[in-house]
């Protein structure tokens, strides 16, 4: 996944200096396309909350519009389409599935602007944009493996692709640092949003003795299965915060907010142009939510460090030795992975039992 970012030329940066700003007048009308509902407590939440502070930033010099619960595939290209053909000049399609949908669009609205979330396909009017989830996962699973008392953590995936597999690798290799003992288990969920698939996936890890439970999924279904069971677990992509302050010890939040208004901003005065950026814990696209006083005083102390320490750009995350799954050698001694490999993951690290799926 193309994750790094992109240096424009001096030729493109003298182009879009010229670039008119959008008149003064007018009303730039911005549309947004959702993977799942605003109320989904995660995900598609934290994009509408970054959705209304363009609205709070620009007041009636935007006019937004969202569409909510669009699959992944024609529908999405559909639902695109009809946000450009209804006058918005930017639009910001916010799942990884929507990539091919964004760029088949861009191609017959080239005087549209498009901002993609989590791809890797630009084009002139197409940017794209991430986060490094994987630096909130590290400090997730230090916490996990401090806490888990079966020594065994469960990880819900939502699609293999990339993204995902960075987290359940990074999640492992932290609690493990802390936790020479510890298991992981991850069950598919092949769904970003589907609370009874969570619930069912939450409930498999259980049966199997895991008591701490990591997201990649966009409900809140987890953490409920989790708050039956006893069972600890953490907010994914929002606070999640009516599960304080157990089973919900701590959270990755998605502050979308900076990024959306700046570009907002940027088709407003004519500077727009197109970039891959790729942002992480030290650029506050990634936070890290309250660790709640179930978590040990001292077991706070180290994630909080570790977060620090990520912030700094002190720790990579991903810093060798480490071993692919299948015990061969993947990064020596000190070495840190470089974002192409890591925007092409797709197998374990070493300890993880899990079958990569196909």
């Amino acid at each position: 996944m193309n994750r790094r970012t992109l240096l424009g030329s001096a030729a493109a940066l003298v182009a879009a200096s010229a670039l008119p700003a959008f008149a003064q007048g007018d009303k730039l009308k911005v549309g947004f396309i959702y993977v799942g509902p605003v109320g989904d407590g995660g995900w598609t939440y934290q994009h509408d909350l970054a959705r209304q502070a363009v609205e709070k930033e620009y007041g009636d010099r935007v006019e937004t519009t969202f569409i909510e619960s669009v699959p992944e595939g024609a529908d999405a290209e559909r639902a695109i389409t009809q946000l450009a053909l209804s006058g918005h000049k930017l639009i910001f399609t916010t799942s990884f599935g929507f990539m091919d949908a964004t760029i088949n669009v861009a191609k017959k609205f080239p005087d549209v602007k498009f901002e993609h979330a989590t791809g890797y396909k630009t084009a002139e009017n197409v940017a794209t944009y991430d986060a490094r989830f994987y630096e909130g996962r590290a400090v997730m699973g230090t916490i996990a493996g401090r806490m888990t008392k079966s020594n065994k953590i469960g990880y819900i995936g939502s699609f293999p692709i990339p993204e995902v597999v960075q987290g359940i690798n990074s999640s492992y290799l932290h609690a493990k640092k802390v936790n020479p003992d510890v298991e992981m288990k991850v069950v598919w969920a092949y769904s970003w949003f589907d609370p009874a698939k969570e619930a069912d996936a939450a409930a498999a890890l259980i049966a199997e003795g895991v008591d701490v439970i990591l997201q990649h999924t966009d409900s809140t279904a987890p953490l409920a299965k989790a708050q039956e069971a006893g069972a600890i677990g953490f907010g994914q992509a929002s606070d999640m915060a009516a599960f304080k302050p157990t089973p919900r010890v701590s959270s990755i939040i998605d502050n979308w907010a900076p990024y959306y208004v700046k570009r907002v901003g940027e088709v407003l005065d004519g500077t727009w142009t197109s970039h891959s950026v790729w942002l992480g814990i030290g650029d506050g696209e990634v936070e890290i939510g309250e660790i709640t006083e179930a978590v040990p005083p001292e077991v706070k102390e180290e994630a909080l460090a570790l977060k620090a320490r990520i912030a700094s750009g002190e720790y990579h995350p991903f810093t060798g030795p480490l071993n692919k799954q299948d015990g061969t050698s993947w990064l020596a001694e000190g070495e840190k992975a470089s974002d192409e490999d890591l925007r092409g993951m797709n197998f374990y690290v070493e300890g993880i039992t899990a079958p990569m799926p196909k």
